[in-house]
């Protein structure tokens, strides 16, 4: 799983850096927030994520773990893709920025309470 983690970073990683190679050689940068997100959510979450997977397993082994990959990988490509459209000029695109950015937090909700879980009863979390 961290090996998924950390390939699904390294492709955000190019997305990031192409959106903004394009907002610098148009010297357009509405975009910006996006380029910007994309590369905080996108590449630097699953980063570190991977990294700590590859440190220990064990908290990549879970069924909770599999739930947010999963999630997250649904919520922030949607969420980057609204928010572009919104920052161009489609406000009514909003509500889904905002539910997708909410299914991107409870994400990171999941993570959470999966490496407490992890970490503090190595033993349990793999049941």
């Amino acid at each position: 799983m961290a090996v998924r983690f950390l390939k699904i970073a390294a492709l955000y990683l190019v997305a990031g850096m192409t959106l903004g190679a394009y907002t610098g050689a148009t010297e357009n940068f509405t975009l910006a927030p996006v380029h910007a997100h994309v590369n905080l959510l996108g590449f630097m979450i699953p980063t570190v994520v991977g990294l700590i997977g590859l440190v220990r397993p064990n908290v990549l082994e879970t069924r909770l773990a599999t739930v947010f990959f999963s999630r997250y990988q649904i919520t922030v490509p949607v969420s980057m893709l609204a928010l572009a459209w919104m920052l161009t000029g489609h406000q009514s695109i909003a509500p889904v920025v905002g539910i997708f950015s909410a299914g991107m937090w409870l994400s990171g909700l999941l993570y959470a309470i999966n490496l407490w879980m992890t970490l503090s009863h190595p033993a349990r979390a793999s049941q």
